[in-house]
């Protein structure tokens, strides 16, 4: 673990993290850090977020001690029905392309986030970013995998092949890239906060490729978007209590999952264990299968959160976790045009300051580069996270205009007696199982943060089927047991992306603040340096 009296800051590459812990030193508090991390994170990581992507974020205020939840995920253009995509032959929801895209929140959020917690003039907070787009900045590892393994997709995209594709070829690895015209976008963030985005120019470059490809999108969509404030919804956990933002993001199923978890003495059957990994694979099945059937937008539908997260329901539904064997279809699943992608195409970032704020922060393109659309000379993705709703009608998550998708990035946060932990861990539908195995290595198994983070975890990125992707960190006797059970295990390599990658921070009772950084990403945490005159 970093561990200061000061502020820390970790996110999925170095350099974002070390420019937010410079606003700390000049003065500003972790918000002000988050926002110029995940600014920097939008240019060095260009595939899984920036500002044509949503954002959702967790703030706790030391000062108040209170706990704030924003959800500044986009919704669908007013024009974007069911009937529309019927109309023209499409009978499931496009996963690329413009019918794919809905409103971006990130900068939406950015600004609520500052003008509610701010100290820095926004110009200074986007000042980072804005110069590694003009001047650029070496390509790290695993980032430049991943924008390999994009290139394809990149290349039937003119705009896209034009932005992000040196002489066709994605950058390598220390290999310098360059983003001017994502400089430009952000230097007018930095001038006119969300007007900058949302009005001018930028909105204008959105609206032309939404008209070329044949979208819906209008003016008032963008301008009229706002981001909300949301109480976050929370459970107790072995006297701990952990919350996650409501419903429609999937955070619900994370909660869900230690409900049913804490029904079984996990510390006495060992962490990582093949009946611990039998009772937590089991708890995601049941707690994904109730997540799809009922949340949605709850601006459209109502999600009965309470009844999901009550002891009793959990209690009901534990009784459903079978001694020694797997489950492969588990009743409520409505599963229609769900897409099973496992995702990775998502930063998360936490930031504390020397006064004990915490912000945990998320933010996606959902898929690598999104809809694989660049509205001219922007620089950015437009995400694609409309490809979650469903066009089967009367669902909680069914298309409608101004609606937004279930949402599958969670920020996190969890305290006892003192202790203040935000963290997350991104990943398409790997997250709320990951945040339940974090949660499980910290309060069954006494973990600090950056083990906690390390080691070895499983995912199910499909929602029935005994299928079930886990780390070879975990012993070959165990993974044995497993599959004699009915698990059906695809053994990934010791650090597998499929797993995420996550990053935490930590306020102790004595005020001393610990960091941790998944070394499945570039990135990790960075202390920030006391005052030396």
């Amino acid at each position: 673990m970093v561990i200061s009296r000061f502020g820390i800051v970790a996110t999925s590459q170095s350099l974002a993290s070390a420019a937010a812990v410079r606003i700390l030193e000049e003065g500003g508090n972790a918000i002000d850090a988050a926002i110029a991390a995940n600014a920097v994170l939008g240019v060095v990581e260009p595939g899984s977020n920036g500002i044509g992507g949503d954002l959702f974020a967790m703030v706790y205020e030391a000062k108040s001690g209170r706990l704030y939840g924003l959800n500044a995920s986009g919704w669908a253009p007013s024009g974007l029905t069911i009937d529309f995509l019927e109309a023209r032959g499409i009978r499931s929801m496009p996963q690329e392309g413009i019918n794919s895209v809905t409103v971006p929140g990130c900068v939406a959020g950015w600004e609520a986030l500052h003008r509610r917690f701010g100290k820095m003039p926004f110009s200074r907070l986007l000042s980072p970013a804005i110069y590694y787009g003009n001047n650029g900045f070496p390509v790290t590892e695993i980032i430049s995998a991943s924008w390999q393994d994009a290139a394809d997709f990149l290349t039937s995209h003119a705009n896209a092949r034009e932005t992000f594709l040196l002489g066709g070829k994605a950058p390598k690895v220390g290999e310098v890239f360059r983003n001017p015209d994502l400089a430009r976008s952000l230097q007018k963030i930095a001038e006119q906060g969300r007007d900058g985005f949302y009005r001018g120019s930028t909105a204008e470059s959105i609206l032309q490729i939404s008209k070329e490809n044949g979208g819906t999108f209008k003016l008032s969509d963008l301008t009229e978007f706002e981001p909300e404030w949301v109480e976050p919804i929370s459970t107790t956990y072995r006297g701990w209590t952990v919350y996650e933002l409501p419903p429609n993001g999937q955070g619900i199923a994370a909660l869900s999952m230690l409900n049913l978890m804490e029904r079984f003495p996990l510390e006495e059957y060992g962490h990582n264990s093949a009946k611990a990994l039998h009772v937590l694979i089991e708890a995601k099945k049941l707690a994904y299968a109730d997540m799809l059937r009922n949340v949605g937008d709850p601006r459209f539908s109502e999600v009965p959160v309470k009844t999901l997260l009550s002891k009793s329901f959990a209690e009901q539904r534990a009784r459903l976790i079978l001694t020694e064997k797997a489950s492969c279809l588990v009743p409520p699943a409505e599963l229609t045009e769900i897409s099973h992608s496992s995702g990775g195409d998502t930063i998360y970032l936490s930031a504390i300051d020397h006064e004990g704020n915490i912000v945990s922060l998320i933010q996606s393109n959902y898929k690598g580069f999104g809809s694989g659309l660049i509205p001219p000379r922007t620089g950015f993705p437009l995400q694609n996270r409309g490809a979650l709703f469903t066009l089967d009608r009367g669902k909680p998550n069914s298309l409608e205009p101004r609606k937004r998708p279930l949402h599958t990035i969670i920020p996190a946060f969890m305290e006892k007696e003192g202790v203040r932990i935000g963290f997350g861990i991104m990943g398409g539908w790997n997250q709320a199982q990951a945040h339940a195995q974090f949660v499980s290595n910290v309060v069954d198994f006494e973990m600090n943060i950056q083990e906690a983070l390390e080691v070895a975890r499983f995912t199910k990125p499909t929602f029935e089927g005994c299928d079930v992707q886990i780390e070879d960190r975990i012993p070959e006797k165990v993974r044995n047991v497993l599959f004699q059970w009915g698990h059906e295990l695809n053994v990934l390599g010791p650090f597998s992306d499929s797993m995420g990658g996550g990053q935490a921070v930590m306020r102790d009772r004595s005020g001393i603040h610990f960091g941790g950084s998944d070394p499945r990403k570039d990135g990790e945490a960075v202390p920030e340096s006391p005052p030396w005159d």
